[in-house]
């Protein structure tokens, strides 16, 4: 299936210069899609996304799985994950504590569970007492080509779903209690599952969601504010790898949210992407990221709130009783990244 969808984008892109460069805009018209060398190529928006649909549609209709696996670590067990299906013998066995407050944590494209933001967030959670910590792995993020992952995501998302819906009918895991955390493509899968569970998640945080490929106009196939009863977005390499437009009903703009200091010659924005993620493990640690309330999101890009430091915290627990609207947050150049003891 993999090869069939790099093969299919490799004829789109052949025909996929109509725009020419001075008309392009990331995100507007077409997407800069990055590849696996670092390198990002060009995709005019009406092709991509016909494209994407009928990939789609082969994707429901084919008999291709697409891998999702979950991994539980708790105060038992904060070092080495216990593997865990959507079965009463693997939950009975596992460690799980429905009692206690659930983080599902979903990482982006090229990664794995392993992936150091996973080690980051679940030890930040732990640090805070008796949590379950579901780290979700999704094999197709690891396909070559970044495609090929976005057209996984609905699936992907719907299976989190599953398994969400399996622990609050099995075990009376509580929705109200419940946190979906994704970076990348997986703040998009996080979307996905919200969209689909039995009910409504409490919080999604996405964290610098991926750009490439997903229309902001269409809310419905991207993570959106209303996928939870509150979604916060933190928004790291806007107009890049990630968007800059605001993604959740609170959105955070670290140091304006295209670029991160400590992160020179970011040339293909891995390093300020990747930043999303230090930022929210070190918040749920430390809760340091002061920030500045804004107007607009084009206020919070320019810097431009005014310099009087609001009662909202980036990353904060409490955000989803108190939080709506854009936030301008100024951030170190290394850790400790927050700039309020």
């Amino acid at each position: 299936m993999k090869t069939i969808v790099l093969l299919a984008f490799c004829a789109l892109a052949a025909s996929a210069y109509a725009l020419e460069e001075s008309e392009r805009v990331n995100g507007e018209n077409g997407w800069y899609v990055p590849k696996a060398d670092g390198s990002f190529e060009w995709f005019d928006m009406d092709a991509a996304e016909e494209w994407l649909e009928n990939q789609e549609m082969m994707e429901d209709r084919a008999l291709s799985t697409t891998p999702v696996t979950y991994y539980l670590y708790t105060q038992a067990n904060p070092n080495k994950g216990k593997k865990i299906t959507a079965t009463t013998k693997s939950i009975n066995a596992s460690g799980f504590n429905a009692a206690n407050p659930t983080r599902f944590v979903i990482h982006g494209w090229t990664q794995g569970y392993r992936a150091g933001m996973n080690k980051e967030i679940r030890a930040a959670w732990l640090s805070h007492g008796d949590v379950n910590v579901i780290v979700v792995d999704w094999a197709r993020a690891r396909s070559v080509d970044y495609a090929s992952s976005v057209v996984a995501v609905p699936k992907v998302g719907k299976k989190v779903a599953g398994m969400i819906n399996f622990l609050v009918s099995q075990y009376g895991m509580s929705l109200d209690n419940t946190y979906v955390i994704g970076h990348s493509l997986g703040a998009h899968v996080a979307g996905y599952a919200g969209k689909n569970t039995n009910g409504q998640v409490h919080t999604i945080v996405g964290l610098d969601p991926a750009l490439p490929l997903f229309n902001y106009n269409k809310p419905a196939k991207r993570l959106a504010s209303t996928d939870a009863y509150y979604v916060e977005s933190i928004q790291t390499n806007g107009g890049t790898l990630g968007f800059l437009k605001p993604i959740g009903k609170g959105a955070f703009y670290p140091n304006g949210g295209e670029h991160q200091p400590g992160c020179p010659l970011d040339v293909t924005g891995a390093c300020s992407h990747g930043r999303s993620t230090t930022y929210y493990a070190e918040a749920v640690n430390i809760d340091d990221f002061g920030t500045i309330k804004c107007g607009t999101y084009q206020a919070a890009v320019a810097k431009d709130c005014g310099s009087t430091y609001s009662s909202v915290r980036m990353g904060a627990d409490t955000n989803a009783y108190m939080v709506a609207g854009e936030f301008y947050v100024p951030v170190n150049s290394k850790a400790p990244f927050g700039n309020i003891n």
